[in-house]
């Protein structure tokens, strides 16, 4: 064990969050996101590195994503969330931030052998934007409204859960899904029966409506197996908890974040993940919890 990580665990105990037996550990609850999706695999990654090296406990708890999860950290029925950063920016004030901890890919299917070519063309059509309370329904409105398309008068819009839509989609009851998430996201049969519409042209434009959340960003080929390679739009994924959470306890867990990078990867990462002390503290408009800055500033000296 390094010098600087004995220093941090010390700290850390001596703040009160390591106890000496499991009866003095301290759970700590994280809305994530669908089963199946980068969200909640995530979260079952950081509550087992919980298990393996403290006596913090985090328990995952399985929600629709980003809208939801953020309602429930501010309505205190969690104390962590997993979040788009264009969702948080919409709470501003009431959570905070203890890293930034990978970048969503947003990802458009359509049926292979259908003829829409780019978003204008989902004029008429029914399109799948992500459960409801989830960060795609947000993100998936503005994409569209960017592209000269009303949601409320242009689309037929749906809220379904991802395997759903992936199903619907196959079947062809529905036209198009909207997907943040990790590549590969398994759900998607890219490319075939479904394909990825490029989403890159739109990036500076939504930048300039909504501020800079969104990042161009490449999916390569054989991302998914013969796929080929595309851009589309990056959302910085946060690490979100209320500002009531203890210090001690936010430190921990992003010790967590920084010891653990690599053990905290899903399958479905395919080079999203910034877990790294370049790109934690990059939260944006969101202030960092008093706790995480501590952790920060000790490890960068």
């Amino acid at each position: 064990m390094s010098r600087r990580r004995m220093l941090a665990l010390t700290a850390l105990a001596s703040a009160g969050v390591f106890g000496c037996g499991t009866n003095d550990s301290v759970t700590v609850r994280l809305a994530s996101g669908e089963d199946g999706g980068f969200y909640y695999a995530f979260a079952q990654l950081l509550a087992a590195a919980a298990v393996n090296e403290t006596s913090l406990r985090i328990e995952p708890v399985e929600t629709a994503g980003s809208q939801q999860n953020l309602r429930m950290v501010v309505d205190g029925e969690v104390d962590l969330a997993l979040a788009l950063a264009d969702s948080a920016s919409d709470f501003g004030g009431r959570v905070v931030a203890l890293g930034r901890v990978y970048e969503n890919y947003l990802q458009l299917a359509v049926r292979t052998d259908g003829p829409i070519a780019e978003v204008a063309d989902l004029r008429g059509r029914r399109v799948n934007l992500g459960a409801a309370g989830s960060g795609a329904a947000v993100t998936g409105e503005r994409l569209l409204a960017t592209a000269g398309l009303d949601p409320a008068v242009d689309v037929l819009i749906e809220h379904r859960s991802l395997r759903d839509a992936a199903q619907a989609l196959t079947n062809g009851t529905i036209d198009a899904l909207l997907w943040a998430g990790g590549v590969p996201t398994a759900a998607l049969t890219v490319p075939d029966p479904m394909r990825l519409l490029d989403l890159g042209a739109l990036t500076a434009p939504m930048r300039e409506r909504y501020g800079p959340v969104y990042d161009r960003v490449a999916i390569p080929a054989d991302a998914y197996p013969a796929g080929p390679a595309i851009h589309t739009i990056g959302v910085a994924n946060l690490l979100l908890a209320a500002a009531t959470l203890p210090e001690a306890t936010a430190a921990a867990i992003v010790e967590l974040l920084v010891w653990h990078a690599d053990a905290l990867v899903p399958a479905e990462a395919a080079g999203t993940q910034f877990l790294d002390g370049r790109f934690l503290i990059g939260t944006g408009t969101v202030p960092l919890h008093p706790g995480a800055v501590e952790v920060y500033r000790r490890w960068h000296g």
